[in-house]
């Protein structure tokens, strides 16, 4: 498990549509997207049916432009 500077270990996540679970303990998880470490108590946006965390709003809506572009 990866350690990053302040923040411990990465968590690995389960997620749900309205919730996550937490499969392995952690004090953060990684953005999809971009990669920033994201800490569990600002976790506020992911997708269940990718099972991936977005730091931002932003972030989310990068996922779905590529997405759209890769079909």
């Amino acid at each position: 498990m990866l350690r990053t500077p302040n923040l411990g270990l990465e968590a690995i996540l389960e997620f749900s549509a309205s919730d996550f679970r937490i499969v392995k303990q952690g004090n953060f998880v990684r953005c999809g997207v971009t990669g920033q470490a994201i800490p569990l108590d600002e976790l506020r946006y992911w997708s269940a049916e990718r099972q991936e965390a977005y730091a931002t709003p932003a972030a989310v809506i990068e996922r779905l432009k590529r997405e759209s572009t890769a079909k």
